[in-house]
């Protein structure tokens, strides 16, 4: 393989490692009023019961306005098994 080909296929390879690296150091809480401070960008996994079995639900810190960070939520699937 050529250093050139290699460069090529190193690179999806990372990017695929750093989305999944990503998702499993999500910060977990068990209440929305726990979350500190959300930054623009950030997300947070809510698991407080309120979506279906077998989905945990994302605050996505979207959008800025003058009063602060604007919170997205949406019902996720859940990865890995439920910690206490």
């Amino acid at each position: 393989m050529t250093t050139k080909a290699a460069r090529c296929l190193a690179l999806p390879a990372g990017l695929a490692l750093w989305l999944v690296a990503t998702a499993a150091f999500a910060q977990t809480f068990s209440r929305e009023q726990d979350i500190p401070d959300l930054r623009l960008g950030q997300r947070v996994m809510v698991d407080d019961g309120s979506c279906p079995a077998g989905q945990v639900k994302e605050v996505l810190g979207s959008q800025m306005t003058t009063s602060g960070v604007l919170r997205t939520r949406k019902c996720v699937q859940r990865l890995g098994t439920k910690k206490r």
